[in-house]
């Protein structure tokens, strides 16, 4: 190959098919002039950029237009190579008429590892069968300061939880032969004040033993084939030109063999944001060295800029063959040089590909069997954090269904869904998917109630006109359910989403204005949150008779929340983030060392309203039985107990046992508590089980002085617990031996072993 020709296949291009079923146009975005075909074509071309999530456009046809593309793209280059297509797949795949499933902060509240694998598994199913090899999820972020507009996108505050849901995901991906990507390699959670890409102040044990867990665990036991590094600089480093992250730590250490893809203009943003490359040139050169493999979302600085690198010698062509190598490798792997390979995908096997029109509405991208998934997905994500007994609800008269998310078929999506990342600039294209609205979900729910419905006040408007009929609506109703919460967008086009970062966590708008007044009315209240992030909930945590909290829970979400409000679904979420009792106190997450904790050196309290882990359901469970086996044991050993645990309630219900580690003396400080396992447990009314647990004193690992992990003997105390707030067994350990140094190739997980009693007759 030429040396344009290896450069050809480390670049892609932005397009948008075609909703005739002709080739895909070249993207026109801000960032950057669209590309000419004609001449980058003759020497092959990388990948196509999100030909789908682009405009809206009817899957058969899009599949259509991408066919032919890659028709054009293999004959115009002298190895009949085509191109690798990515498109965006954070919540269900980004494309008009795509399932809108739950954002990835519901999948950590479902605590289910199994069931987001089954999610993704459909997904990549649906990319697969329309031409698409590539998926840029999910994000391993760990939440560090919910101010941050993309906690939506995260899967929580602990890089246990974040980790085992996020593997899950990777492994449903891949098993249908898409390219799972890990995103952001590494911190971008973790910026100033909550702020997208602002600069990342971490130490190397937070970075260590908080943000990396997830990305390693998944490279392990996920083996995704691709990784993209974050936008941000951690202490003065730019992901896509730290070497020691992307070569030494990723593919030295870790293993990884994949191809590293840059986060869309990443490369490019060396010189203009970073300010550690002179220009496109020494932008290419440093990410190139760096270990970046592949350039996104189009052609700017692995383009010629890279080609005058190389001629100049400020480049090796040695670096072009390496990332090259990675690429053809991955295209191998998914058939694109096989000889007999066809562009032809399986939704299109069969038809007539001559008649475009003829196939409009042969692709169902939201068949049944997803919208099951994501309703099942989105009732176990629903969290209960208040309940004083009135719910569930039993068929008032008059319901009041009260503010700004009462009404609006949007309410339920984050900003990656497509009728909000894409489908807001194309107001005359109809969604594409059935979505809703709560007022509607609460009318099919309880057909024999009164339903009014009263906006209040907007999302984040000013205006509190409103608020005086919605608390003549409450006054008048048996019960008052308001919906609050967030409108997820784009850079400031929402309160929750990219580049959506908030000031504190008050809620938006006058939103608390409207729930201080309804508390105000005296009508019993259930205060509903549809939201990207939590927030702080002011008098409600006291006085609302019920809170139910719901993170973007997709196009089933309002039938979920309904039928958790009619008791229908029994609440089995638990918060994967921290609820916090006051708006102005951050960073805070459960994830804090004792002096983050509230004491009187400080006037501030970080103590969350509702702590990691929470959640409450309709049933009651005993724990009990503790029995402990091996309570001491070498730092290479592993400690052995079990307990029992009984569904006592009237109703089959879940309860989410959760294994936290505190380790009360330490060679450097440690969090006061850390998730280390976690299950959930199903049970039939008056059904019990017995939990076996082993636990590996791997898992009681850190990053020591050295900088390297280890496990010390000494003192622990594992608590197992139903929240980070709620330990119902508190069992002292012991660790005995020498301190013993640790790699990537420990332990990960606990072994709990489940076995279920049947439920006692009733006599």
């Amino acid at each position: 190959m030429t040396l344009r020709e290896k450069t050809a296949q480390l670049v892609g291009v932005w397009v948008g098919a075609g909703d005739e079923g002709g080739e895909v146009a070249p993207h026109q975005h801000e960032m950057e002039q669209p590309p000419d075909l004609d001449t980058l074509l003759p020497h092959g071309l990388g990948q196509l950029t999100r030909p789908f999530g682009t405009a809206p456009v009817d899957p058969a046809l899009g599949a259509l237009s991408l066919l032919r593309t890659q028709r054009r793209i293999a004959a115009a280059n002298r190895f009949g190579i085509p191109a690798l297509a990515h498109e965006e797949c954070l919540a269900g795949f980004a494309a008009w008429g795509a399932t809108a499933y739950p954002v990835p902060l519901s999948w950590g509240a479902a605590f289910n590892p199994g069931l987001v694998r089954r999610m993704a598994a459909a997904i990549g199913r649906d990319l697969r069968a329309v031409g698409v090899h590539q998926g840029l999820a999910p994000v391993l972020d760990v939440v560090r300061d919910a101010r941050w507009g993309r906690v939506e996108e995260t899967i929580g505050e602990d890089p246990y939880l974040v980790g085992t849901i996020a593997t899950a995901y990777v492994q449903g991906l891949e098993s249908a032969g898409i390219v799972a990507t890990l995103k952001h390699f590494a911190g971008y959670s973790a910026s100033r004040a909550g702020r997208n890409l602002a600069p990342v102040s971490m130490g190397p044990r937070e970075r260590a033993d908080v943000v990396l867990p997830p990305f390693e665990m998944a490279v392990r036991e996920g083996r995704p084939r691709s990784v993209m590094p974050a936008y941000t600089d951690t202490d003065g480093l730019p992901s896509a030109a730290d070497g020691d992250l992307l070569d030494g730590l990723l593919r030295e250490t870790w293993g990884f063999a994949g191809t590293v893809v840059a986060d869309y203009f990443g490369i490019a943003f060396l010189a203009t944001l970073h300010g550690v490359a002179e220009d496109w040139s020494d932008a290419a050169r440093l990410a190139l060295a760096s270990g970046v493999d592949v350039e996104l979302p189009t052609v700017k600085t692995f383009g010629q800029p890279l080609l005058d690198a190389v001629e100049a010698g400020a480049a090796p062509e040695e670096l072009i063959d390496r990332a090259l190598r990675r690429v053809l490798v991955q295209k191998a792997q998914l058939g694109l040089l096989d000889p007999d390979w066809s562009p032809v995908p399986a939704a299109l096997a069969g038809a007539d590909l001559n008649e475009p029109d003829a196939l409009r509405g042969l692709v169902d991208l939201d068949r049944p069997a997803n919208r099951a998934l994501a309703a099942e997905l989105a009732e176990q994500a629903v969290v209960l954090l208040r309940n004083d007994g009135l719910l569930p609800l039993r068929a008032p008269a008059r319901i009041a269904l009260i503010g700004p998310n009462a009404d609006e078929p949007t309410a339920v999506l984050g900003c990656y869904s497509f009728p909000v990342h894409v489908g807001t600039q194309h107001p005359e294209t109809p969604v594409g998917i059935e979505l809703p609205t709560l007022r509607e979900a609460l009318a099919a729910e309880f057909p024999e109630s009164e339903l009014c419905a009263v906006r209040g006040v907007t999302v984040d408007g000013e205006d509190t006109g409103g608020i005086a009929e919605a608390v003549r609506a409450a006054r008048r109703a048996d019960v008052v359910v308001l919906a609050l919460g967030d409108r997820a967008g784009l850079f400031g086009r929402g309160t929750s989403g990219e580049g959506c970062d908030a000031p504190s966590l008050e809620l938006p708008g006058r939103q608390r204005e409207l729930l201080d007044a309804l508390l105000d009315a005296g009508t019993p209240l259930v205060l509903t949150l549809l939201a990207g992030r939590p927030y702080a909930l002011g008098r409600a945590t006291t006085e609302a008779e019920g809170i139910v909290q719901c993170f973007f829970p997709g196009e089933e979400g309002t039938r979920a929340l309904a039928g958790v409000l009619s008791g229908r679904v029994d609440p089995s979420g638990r918060l994967p983030v921290s609820v916090p009792a006051h708006p102005g106190v951050q960073p805070s997450t459960y994830l804090a060392a004792r002096l983050a904790q509230a004491g009187d050196v400080s006037s501030t309290d970080p103590t969350p309203a509702f702590g990691f882990g929470h959640g409450l359901g309709y049933s009651a469970f005993g724990w009990s039985g503790l029995d402990v086996a091996v309570a001491e044991t070498g730092t290479d050993g592993e400690f052995r107990l079990t307990f029992e645990l009984h569904n006592t309630g009237a109703r089959a219900g879940t309860e989410v046992v959760q294994l936290y580690l505190h380790d009360p003396v330490a060679a450097v400080v440690q969090p006061v508590q850390r998730l280390v396992g976690y299950r959930r447990i199903p049970l039939a009314a008056g059904a019990g089980c017995r939990v076996e647990l082993r636990l590996p004193a791997d898992l009681a690992s850190f990053t020591g002085r050295e900088g390297r992990r280890v496990v010390e003997p000494g003192a622990l105390e594992l608590r197992i617990s139903a929240s980070s707030t709620d330990a119902r067994f508190t069992v002292p350990l012991r660790l005995t031996g020498p301190v013993r140094p640790l790699d990537h190739t420990r332990r990960l997980h606990p072994t709990l072993t489940v076995q279920e009693f049947p439920p006692t007759p009733t006599p």
